[in-house]
């Protein structure tokens, strides 16, 4: 019985002839970049004049056309920082609604919330001026428990 000889026929290569077309691609990334760095202006605009925020978007070189790479680099660095912002947002909102009930508490029952003070920075407001719980009549106050909420006029003179 004869045997029977494998041959193997290597094919030649062929490199794709068209392009893959990136235009699409490219829109999507370019209109999530566009919407994250609305979104991250208009967490500026509704936390100004506050301060303590970080609304900084680093230039990326000049003007160039990124590859795909980048521009997902971008639209994911863009969605942290908005992801941030609205997180620190939220946490500064929190503690400044916390500052305004305390507020409402120490005009209420002065007594129990000796010494206190509460600035206007505290409530997310311009200004120096402050509330602070202290005794009526200094000592003699002090001795027979009357508190009363001292509110500041604001700023001293300017220098």
């Amino acid at each position: 019985m004869p045997e029977l000889v494998e041959h193997r026929i290597a094919l030649p290569v062929v490199p794709p002839t068209t392009v893959p077309d990136e235009r699409p691609a490219r829109r999507s990334l370019l209109d999530q970049i566009g919407r994250l760095e609305q979104e991250l202006s208009q967490l500026f605009c509704s936390t100004w004049p506050r301060k303590g925020f970080e609304f900084a978007v680093p230039a990326r070189g000049g003007p160039r056309l990124l590859p795909l790479a980048e521009l997902e680099e971008l639209r994911d660095d863009l969605a942290h920082r908005v992801s941030h912002a609205r997180r620190a947002l939220s946490d500064r909102t929190y503690a400044e609604e916390q500052s305004r009930r305390l507020i409402e508490e120490m005009l209420l029952e002065p007594e129990r919330f000796k010494w206190v003070r509460v600035a206007n920075e505290d409530i997310g407001e311009p200004g120096c001026k402050h509330w602070h719980v202290r005794p009526r009549f200094g000592v003699i106050g002090m001795m027979l428990n009357w508190w009363r909420v001292k509110i500041s006029s604001g700023c001293p003179l300017a220098t």
